[in-house]
C-alpha cells in the first residue's frame, strides 16, 4: 500500500514524494480515510509512528475541496492545538512541507516571543492555525483571533496537554468554536481523563489504536547502567567519547540538572546543549536548530523534549534521570528508532531510582540488560530526604529581617485593654443618646439606622 492509494491531489502526493515518504504507516494507513470522509477519529499510537502526517495530510485535502464558510475572506478554517511550543513549531514545519503549492496559507502562534509577527501573520489570513493554548487565549482576549468559522479542529498529544495543566484552557478554546466542526484527538497514551475529554469531544468517533500503550519500539536497543548519582557525570563523559556516537539527547529530571550536565560536559571538552522551560524561545529553538542540523551532536533536555519532537538520525537516547513517571520513558525513548530506523537508549539508575526503574520494566514489560562500567554502584543505603527550606523572612528598608507579629489571644490580654474596651463601649452608648435637631433624644440599637423627625412643611391652607 502507497499514498496514491489515497486519492490525494497530485501536488500533495509529489510534495509527499520530495519529503521521503514511501509507505504510510499503520496510523496513517488507518485514520486518512477516516478523516476524508469527514469523520471524528480518536487515535492512540506510540510515538514516532507519524501522528502528524496521519492527521495533516487529509486536512490539507479536505481543505483544498472544501468551500470556506466565508467565502468573501480567508479565515481560519483549521485550529490544531499543541501543548508545546518545540511540537507546535515542528507540525507547522511539516505543514508547509506537505503543503506547498496548494494555495493554503498556515501560521503559528505560541508564547515566549514578542506577538508581533504572530499577529502580522494572522491579519494576512491562515486557513489552518496551529497554536499552544496560553498565547492563542491571550490573542482571543485582545480580539485578534476569532474562531467562528472553523471547520476543523486538531487536539494533539492531549495527555501531556492534560499534564501541562491546560484541561481549562482546552474547554474555553473548544467553548469558542462553532458547534457543526470535524473533531480530531490524537494522544500517546489513553489515561481516562483523556477518554473523558473525548467523550464531551467528539461524535460518534472513530478508534484508531495501532499499537498497545506500552509498547517500545522493538528497534531500539534498550541497556542499563546501575550507577552511582556523584559518578554520573564520569560515565556520560566516556560514553559521549566513543566515535560510534553520533548523536544524542540527554534527558534530565529538572532545569537546574540540565545547566549542570552542560557545564560538566564543557569541562570534560564535551560541546552540549541543553533546553527547558526556563529558556527563552529564541534560546531554544537555536539550541535545539544546532542539534537538529548537526552542528551540535549532543543536546541536553528536560521532558519539554520528550514529545512530538522529530529529530532525524538520532542515534542514542540517555536517561541521565529515570522519570518520575514511567510513561515518560516510553515518549523519552521514542526520540530515536523512528520511522523504522535503528536506536540505542541508555538509563542510568542510582539507589534513589530503583522504585522509578522497577515501574518502567513493569509498564514496559521486560527487564532493560544490564551493561557495566568503571564506575559500579557502590551506595546501596537511600539518601535522605532533604527538609524543606523555610520560607524567607520579609525585610524592612533597611534590609533588616521583620519578625511577624502573632496575635494575642483575648483571653489573656492586659487589664488595660479590657478597660480600654469598656471605655469605647460606654462612648458608644453615649453617642447613641444624643438629642437630634430637634432636641429629641434617639435610642439607637444595633444594626438599626439611626430615625430622624423631619418638620412638617405647613400645608398652603395654613399659611
Amino acid at each position: 500500500m502507497d499514498f496514491r492509494s489515497f486519492q490525494l491531489c497530485p501536488v500533495l502526493q509529489k510534495n509527499i514524494i520530495d519529503a521521503g515518504y514511501r509507505e504510510p504507516t499503520p496510523i496513517q494507513q488507518a485514520t486518512i480515510p477516516l478523516v476524508l470522509e469527514g469523520k471524528d477519529v480518536l487515535g492512540c499510537a506510540q510515538t514516532g509512528t507519524g501522528k502528524t502526517a496521519a492527521f495533516g495530510l487529509p486536512i490539507l485535502q479536505r481543505l483544498h475541496d472544501m468551500p470556506s464558510r466565508k467565502p468573501d475572506a480567508r479565515v481560519i478554517r483549521c485550529l490544531i492545538l499543541s501543548p508545546t511550543r518545540e511540537l507546535a513549531l515542528q507540525t507547522y514545519e511539516n505543514l508547509e512541507i506537505y503543503g506547498k503549492g496548494m494555495g493554503l496559507r498556515c501560521c503559528v502562534v505560541f508564547g515566549g516571543v514578542s506577538q508581533g509577527n504572530q499577529v502580522e501573520a494572522l491579519h494576512r489570513g491562515a486557513d489552518i492555525v496551529v497554536a499552544c493554548p496560553g498565547r492563542l487565549l491571550d490573542l482571543m482576549g485582545q480580539g485578534m483571533v476569532r474562531l467562528d468559522w472553523v471547520q476543523i479542529f486538531v487536539l494533539d498529544e492531549a495527555d501531556r496537554m492534560l499534564d501541562m495543566g491546560f484541561i481549562h484552557d482546552v474547554r474555553r478554546v473548544i467553548h469558542a468554536l462553532p458547534e457543526q466542526r470535524q473533531n480530531l484527538l490524537f494522544s500517546a497514551t489513553m489515561p481516562p481523563e483523556v477518554e473523558n475529554l473525548a467523550l464531551d469531544l467528539l461524535t460518534d468517533p472513530e478508534n484508531v489504536k495501532v499499537d498497545p500503550v506500552t509498547s517500545t519500539v522493538e528497534a531500539i536497543d534498550q541497556c542499563l547502567y546501575y550507577v552511582d548519582k556523584a559518578n554520573k557525570k564520569h560515565l556520560l563523559a566516556k560514553l559521549l567519547q566513543d566515535e560510534s556516537l553520533e548523536s544524542a539527547l540527554v534527558f534530565s529530571r529538572t532545569k537546574h540538572g540540565v545547566d549542570r550536565i552542560v557545564r560538566d560536559l564543557k569541562r570534560a571538552g564535551i560541546e552540549a546543549v541543553g533546553i527547558h522551560g526556563d529558556k527563552s524561545q529564541n534560546a531554544r529553538q537555536t539550541a535545539l536548530n544546532r542539534f537538529k542540523s548537526g552542528e551540535c551532536r549532543i543536546m541536553v533536555a528536560t521532558d519539554i523534549a520528550a514529545r512530538g519532537i522529530d529529530i532525524a538520525g538520532l542515534s542514542h537516547v540517555i536517561n541521565y534521570d529515570m522519570p518520575n513517571e514511567p510513561e515518560a520513558y516510553i515518549h523519552r525513548i521514542g526520540r530515536t528508532g523512528r520511522a523504522g530506523r535503528a536506536g540505542k537508549s541508555i538509563s542510568f539508575c542510582c539507589i534513589d531510582e530503583v522504585k522509578q526503574l522497577g515501574q518502567v520494566e513493569k509498564l514496559i514489560g521486560k527487564r532493560l540488560r544490564e551493561e557495566k562500567s568503571e564506575w559500579p554502584m557502590e551506595v546501596f543505603t537511600p539518601s535522605e530526604p532533604k527538609p524543606r527550606e523555610p520560607r524567607p523572612s520579609r525585610i524592612d528598608r533597611n534590609g533588616n529581617p521583620v519578625e511577624k507579629k502573632k496575635p494575642v489571644p483575648a483571653a489573656i490580654r492586659k487589664p488595660e485593654s479590657r478597660q480600654s474596651d469598656n471605655r469605647k463601649a460606654e462612648n458608644r452608648r453615649s453617642e447613641s443618646r444624643r438629642p437630634d435637631r430637634l432636641g429629641v433624644p434617639v435610642q439607637r440599637t444595633a444594626g438599626a439606622k439611626p430615625h430622624r423627625h423631619h418638620r412638617r412643611k405647613p400645608s398652603q391652607g395654613n399659611r
